[in-house]
């Protein structure tokens, strides 16, 4: 179990490079979404305490991004943060009092290669081509955000989005056939057997747990944590009720991988042995673990529902089912290929944009997700 928890963190990321199933083309509404609740980084960069300064040297500000995947949002942030704090510090973004570094982070899998193509350039190289200028020193810093990733008291700010929803590893019951925890033709903890909402629920609080006890040791004194992830709305059901949009897009998944399946293109067995690390918290849960932790005091948590997504042409079926079908790949392609090969993967993806183009019209009207803003 150790080894496959190791090829989890070595072969998962979110679809590199910069083709139509890319991260980077489908992660407009993750945009939209952040941009909602930038509000809420500004308020917490203002209870952070200012760096000081250095003998002979510029006060250093330091801000890491975990699971920064490689799209334009964790650029943004990072924007946003040099530019709250340097109004802040100064009161003028023409001010050149304060200096930042900051640290994008993610498993070593991810494509930091198609991030720093983003990235601006330095001010001393800007402007020759019509770029902006970036003013921070940057760099990546591979690894899991739920181990140790920096030196002791070395960040001021730690932001996380759209991340935290991701399990270090599939919960260790949940793949072993003699428990009642193994989810046996099914891939996602939505409607799952309670046993394996249970083991989903364990390992989620054991992982944010690990997750705050490690940036508690990273963290300057008085520095802060900005988190968004997916969330859902407190159901009596428990943790195998994930919410409406789950039970569509986890449906068309597992109906087009049963598809394969019917058709002996895939071993009933390569379903049975695939399961999605993905658990979407109630904000009781959350609260649940960071009190548990007690390392962080909470300022601010709530549940947040995301807008509507992005589409082209959302009165034209085969968009909204493109859509849907790139967007499902640009988060879950890496593991479908490594599980069942990049051609069964296209197959799969195939049969999902036509189930996505029969349900369109629900589609485009539902699909907004819940986020935890902590």
């Amino acid at each position: 179990m150790q080894e496959q928890q190791q090829d989890f963190k070595n072969v998962f990321c979110m679809e590199g490079g910069q083709g139509e199933s890319s991260y980077i083309n489908n992660s407009q509404s993750q945009s939209r979404n952040l941009k909602m609740m930038l509000y809420a980084l500004e308020e917490t960069l203002d209870k952070i305490q200012l760096p000081r300064h250095r003998p002979g040297n510029k006060p250093l500000l330091t801000a890491a991004d975990l699971g920064c995947s490689c799209g334009q949002n964790t650029l943004l942030i990072a924007d946003v943060i040099v530019d709250h704090m340097t109004d802040k510090s100064f009161g003028s973004k023409d001010d050149d009092g304060l200096e930042f570094c900051f640290y994008f982070s993610d498993l070593p899998s991810n494509d930091f290669n198609t991030l720093f193509h983003l990235l601006p350039q330095q001010a001393a190289a800007a402007g020759r081509d019509g770029r902006q200028s970036r003013r921070y020193f940057a760099a990546a810093v591979p690894g899991s955000f739920h181990d140790r990733l920096f030196p002791e008291r070395s960040i001021n700010v730690f932001t996380s989005t759209f991340s935290l929803h991701w399990l270090s590893q599939v919960p260790k019951r949940v793949a072993d056939k003699q428990s009642p925890a193994y989810n046996k033709g099914k891939v996602f903890v939505h409607g799952a057997s309670e046993e394996t909402g249970t083991a989903y629920q364990r390992q989620f609080r054991f992982d944010m747990m690990r997750f705050l006890h490690c940036r508690a040791a990273e963290m300057k004194p008085g520095g802060a944590i900005f988190i968004v992830s997916l969330g859902r709305l407190s159901s009596t059901r428990g943790p195998t009720e994930q919410g409406y949009i789950y039970e569509v897009y986890c449906s068309m998944f597992e109906d087009s991988l049963h598809d394969l399946i019917e058709e002996e293109m895939v071993d009933g067995e390569k379903m049975d042995n695939f399961n999605v690390p993905l658990y979407a918290a109630t904000v009781e849960e959350f609260k649940e673990a960071v009190d548990a932790d007690g390392s962080f005091k909470i300022n601010q948590l709530e549940l947040v529902m995301g807008s509507p997504p992005v589409v082209d042409d959302p009165a034209n079926r085969g968009v909204v089912g493109r859509m849907v079908a790139n967007y499902m790949r640009a988060l879950f392609g890496p593991l479908v290929n490594t599980h069942i090969g990049g051609a069964m993967a296209d197959e799969l993806f195939i049969r999902m944009q036509r189930r996505a183009e029969i349900r369109a019209e629900e589609l485009v009207d539902e699909m907004c997700f819940a986020h935890i803003l902590c």
